[in-house]
């Protein structure tokens, strides 16, 4: 987010909601949007990265689909008048009541991630003579000493099967009697928050090298191969951390003609963090300053209950000062800042503001558009609920009113 662009209305708004606050630049968040669009693939957005409707309407309106992976997601799009046959069905839970529900209500693309819901899937499509088409998600085994973003090293994660183990599912008779169930292609996502080109292309080179040598084996006719998501933004404002859209364009249309074409096959990408995670900001009160055994230590209104991210990750979101008057030759000084919440994990993370930082002063968290509030813990120790502000149509509006525990309390 353009930080200079909004600091006044940024600095109003702390005084008229007197609560912490989530800000997001829909204005800008469009305009990403459509050049998103022009890359060679068919894109979805992953709603788990926030679910807000102003967002879903920003991004329906720019064309895209949405991947979604529960019913209250479901739910939430619908409201939003995206079509159902514009949702991906996702997750790795589904039970055959939730796969019923998906199909009453529309939707007819399943990424399958078991025998299960392949068995299941089956059954209700037939029995409802609903024609539907799904996605086989595939783990994969990576000489690689980097993280799984989906449950850490290895492969042993909810999600999906070896590609040895969905050949053991179609040796078991499961890819039988198929006459509603089309199989259109293979799912594959393992690693997250991606902002070198060249590591990008290389995991997509290897996945698609992969899923089309599985698809011969499983004798699939694979028209499509979803890569998931994965494309990271920086959290250190290093332009060097930045991955350019052209560079995913070009990565993209290169591999679509090295592999795809002759199949007559296409990508898919469910964006999340890429989408939406650089148009949000998030702005709390400074209640407290002190010195704890020689450092400089900032107490806030708001921290791991509304941004839970560098509890869970150990990587803070980029930091400012938010005040009236900024002096340049002012020195400044580490702060380590914390959070209300009694447990250590209410950590922020350390920065270096000006050394007459004060209490009633703001602090400014900038990239979380994406895995913000959705991804917080906002019930723990019953504090005010943040508000929700958008900017769009070069106009504020409040959209979520800071609300207080007693409002959900039973």
């Amino acid at each position: 987010m353009d930080v200079s662009a909004h600091r006044e209305v940024l600095l109003d708004l702390a005084k008229k909601l007197k609560a912490p606050f989530f800000y997001y630049d829909l204005d800008a968040l469009a305009k990403h949007a459509e050049r998103l669009n022009r890359l060679p693939v068919k894109l979805f957005y992953a709603l788990k990265a926030n679910p807000l409707s102003s967002i879903i309407r920003t991004l329906h309106t720019e064309g895209f689909r949405f991947d979604v992976a529960s019913i209250g997601e479901l739910e939430q799009v619908l409201k939003q008048g995206v079509d159902p046959k514009d949702i991906l069905h996702t997750g790795p839970c589904k039970s055959y009541e939730q796969l019923e529900y998906f199909l009453e209500k529309g939707v007819r693309i399943f990424v399958l991630e078991s025998a299960q819901q392949l068995c299941d899937l089956k059954v209700l499509s037939k029995l409802k003579k609903l024609p539907v088409q799904a996605l086989l998600r595939v783990q994969l085994i990576w000489d690689s000493d980097k993280e799984n973003v989906l449950g850490g090293g290895g492969c042993q994660t909810p999600f999906g099967l070896l590609p040895n183990e969905w050949q053991e599912v179609k040796a078991n008779g499961l890819f039988n009697d198929l006459s509603y169930l089309d199989i259109i292609g293979l799912h594959c996502f393992q690693w997250g928050n991606i902002v070198d080109i060249n590591e990008l292309k290389l995991i997509w080179t290897t996945i698609t090298k992969k899923l089309i040598h599985l698809s011969d084996a499983l004798e699939i006719d694979l028209k499509v191969i979803d890569l998931g998501g994965g494309l990271g933004i920086p959290y250190h404002h290093n332009a060097n951390e930045t991955l350019c859209l052209s560079e995913v364009d070009q990565a993209l249309s290169e591999l679509k003609e090295a592999y795809l074409e002759e199949l007559g096959a296409e990508y898919w990408l469910e964006l999340g963090r890429y989408a939406v995670g650089e148009y949000g900001g998030y702005v709390s009160r400074i209640v407290d300053k002190k010195t704890v055994n020689n450092k400089g230590l900032l107490i806030t209104e708001g921290g791991a209950q509304h941004l839970l991210r560098p509890a869970l990750t150990q990587d803070p979101f980029p930091c400012q000062l938010l005040r009236e008057k900024l002096d340049s030759n002012m020195q400044t000084k580490a702060f380590h800042v914390h959070g209300p919440l009694c447990t250590s994990l209410d950590k922020m993370g350390g920065y270096l503001f000006s050394e007459d930082v004060s209490p009633d002063d703001y602090l400014l968290y900038d990239q979380v558009g994406a895995y913000g509030f959705s991804e917080s813990m906002p019930f723990f120790l019953c504090h005010t609920l943040p508000a929700e502000v958008i900017f769009q149509d070069n106009k504020v509006h409040i959209v979520r009113a800071p609300v207080g525990a007693e409002s959900w309390l039973k």
